[in-house]
């Protein structure tokens, strides 16, 4: 009788599952891209089509600016997670005492699907209405009182970029100091809880204000020469990262190093009027695909390198009734029809988005990462009141610093990924060998 020999995979058998393994970490650590739902519009999809939609991308939060029952009845079993508004018309009643917060956390947090945060008001600070400020605080009390015991949702609440004093260079991002009697015990309560500082920023309004072909292409994550800060001497190669180091930056100097930055709002428009430069489909799939593959690639920014942040895009659909600017109607990564208005890779098995280097009418130039050896920015994105979903009041004296965009580093999590090859590599190895 022969002797029996012990099973043993072969070397293709061991990295195809290995590789399997490694692809579901990558996804499950790519479920930082979400989708704002906007509703100012009479043609939206029935809820069970919207939620269809969804779950055919890569998408895996999505942000309601109120409560949307019948969507959130149809994501029931999904793996999409719920960023829950409260309108700002709410705040004052769930400011008035726990038991009206109670009332509404009963009536409008959903128990099928997760609910990762809820805001509380969405740029409420720079509505316009001084009364709301001092009732933000004691509404997010309340309705932190209110969640369930063992809850894991966290309350925050969204700010425009009008928040900040200061952005340019990013190392010198400050807040409005006579926002303070409201900002700082909101910063204070996110630090003692957990929750994220959530904002919203838009190179595309950068854009609109300084309407130079390399502003286009720092706006766009395109090739430049990329904008130095003088200060820290990091380079900037896109406007994103630079935004996203200012707000850490006003974090940092209040002392709330700990507290997780979250982009609740940022887009681009496909369509415009004749006056509104830069709003075109190629643009509006450069920004958002690009904006994508740098999210996937967890690159992070300069000033935190190998670290990717929770970014919802404005918008799922476009919002046919929103006054304004034709702009403010075509922010929509799909139409009505469910049909996508431009390509940026979030079909579920997408691996990145479809090419969007070239920029649009201008000729690349190579980037330069080295210290000193970018332009000096003189184009600041303006935060003004059309910003979509925006309620806030022009603030002339804000500027969002335009430079962002990380310079080749790998990061910690790029680290992870090599780690992960060597191993797969590794043990192929050794089982060709036996």
């Amino acid at each position: 009788m022969g002797v029996r020999r012990r099973w043993q995979p072969d070397a293709a058998v061991i990295f195809m599952l290995l590789h399997g393994a490694f692809l579901f970490h990558l996804a499950a650590s790519q479920s930082f891209i979400g989708v704002n739902y906007g509703t100012i519009a009479d043609n939206l999809p029935p809820a069970a089509s919207t939620a269809s939609l969804l779950t055919s991308t890569s998408i895996g939060k999505l942000r309601l600016y109120e409560p949307q029952p019948d969507l959130v009845a149809a994501l029931a079993g999904s793996n999409i997670s719920i960023l829950l508004g409260v309108p700002n018309s709410d705040v004052p009643s769930l400011a008035s005492s726990p038991a009206a917060a109670a009332s509404w956390a009963a009536a409008n947090i959903p128990t099928t699907v997760s609910v990762s945060a809820i805001s509380v008001g969405n740029e409420l600070l720079n509505s316009g209405d001084p009364t709301l400020g001092p009732q933000l605080l004691p509404a997010m009390q309340n309705l932190l009182a209110a969640l369930p015991a063992g809850s894991t949702t966290k309350i925050s609440t969204v700010h425009s970029m009008a928040v900040l004093a200061s952005s340019d260079p990013p190392s010198s991002g400050s807040f409005h100091e006579d926002l303070a009697a409201s900002l700082d015990p909101v910063l204070e309560f996110l630090h003692q809880n957990g929750g994220p500082f959530m904002i919203n920023p838009y190179p595309y309004f950068a854009y609109a204000s300084d309407t130079r072909e390399e502003t286009l292409a720092f706006c766009l994550f395109q090739p430049n020469p990329g904008r130095v800060d003088a200060v820290s001497g990091l380079t900037y190669m896109n406007m994103f990262d630079a935004q996203l180091d200012a707000i850490r930056a006003a974090l940092d100097g209040k002392g709330y190093t700990d507290v997780e930055i979250v982009i609740a709002e940022t887009g681009w428009p496909y369509k415009g009027a004749a006056d509104e430069a830069g709003a075109t489909p190629d643009n509006a799939k450069a920004y958002n695909g690009n904006l994508v593959a740098h999210l996937k690639s967890q690159v992070g920014t300069p000033r935190t390198p190998g670290k990717s942040v929770d970014t919802y895009i404005f918008a799922l659909y476009d919002e046919d009734l929103k006054p304004g600017a034709v702009s403010e109607r075509s922010f929509g990564l799909y139409q009505a029809d469910l049909t996508a208005n431009y390509d940026i890779g979030l079909a579920k098995g997408s691996g990145t988005a479809p090419s969007t280097s070239g920029q649009i009418g201008v000729t690349p130039a190579p980037p330069q990462v080295q210290a000193g050896s970018g332009v000096t920015p003189t184009g600041f994105c303006v935060t003004t009141g059309s910003v979509p979903g925006s309620t806030q009041q022009e603030q002339q004296g804000s500027s969002c610093y335009m430079p962002a965009g990380a310079a080749a580093q790998t990061g910690h999590a790029g680290m992870q990924q090599l780690v992960w090859f060597g191993i797969l590599l590794s043990l192929a190895m050794l089982v060709e060998s036996r």
